[in-house]
């Protein structure tokens, strides 16, 4: 019969064969090729971040040369590590300067994550957005100066949004955005002058 060899199978059968054998080559390939660049690429991206972190620190505290953590009794990971409550901003002759601190807080869309900067009477010195994935051209404008900057000098009891008493405008359609990043500076606030006593 055409079409067959002596075994039986077609010529059909035998492309079929050839062309899931690279398939499976190509797929083994590319799955090796993946593992092998992940490792190396989540441990940037961890470097990434703790350089991102430090220099946000060193941006809210300009004058503190150095940074102690303070850590809660929370493990955060496999090796042991506790988690940073705060950091105590020190200058360079070792005096307290203030305080630094991440926070994360869920927003409107995401979960938002805020570094801050207070002075040793609780008055902020700034923040900076670490990530956030809000609503683009409403939540978002977050990151935008004119938002940010609205919370240097702002003393603890005035940290509330205006239209409830307080110095911060909300960005028009993201009050829940405006407002979860001011939750993130007051509980964190609270935490650290509770700690301080």
């Amino acid at each position: 019969m055409a079409g067959k060899d002596q075994s039986g199978k077609s010529k059909k059968e035998d492309t079929f064969m050839i062309i899931l054998a690279k398939l499976v080559i190509i797929s083994l390939v590319a799955a090796a090729l993946l593992g092998a660049t992940y490792i190396p690429t989540q441990k940037q991206l961890k470097i990434n971040y703790e350089i991102a972190r430090q220099q946000a620190l060193s941006d809210l505290m300009p004058n503190a040369s150095s940074f102690d953590s303070v850590y809660g009794d929370t493990i955060i990971d496999e090796e042991g590590n506790k988690e940073v409550l705060y950091y105590r901003a020190l200058d360079d002759t070792g005096n307290l300067v203030g305080f630094a601190f991440f926070k994360k807080q869920v927003g409107s869309q995401s979960t938002i994550e805020v570094a801050g900067g207070i002075t040793l009477d609780y008055t902020m010195t700034g923040i900076q957005i670490m990530s956030h994935a809000e609503t683009p051209g409403l939540g978002a404008k977050i990151v935008t100066p004119e938002f940010k900057d609205q919370f240097k000098g702002v003393a603890k009891e005035d940290l509330r949004l205006s239209k409830k008493g307080g110095k911060i405008d909300t960005i028009t359609g993201a009050s829940i955005s405006s407002q979860a990043v001011i939750d993130a500076m007051a509980s964190k606030i609270n935490e650290i002058q509770k700690a301080e006593k």
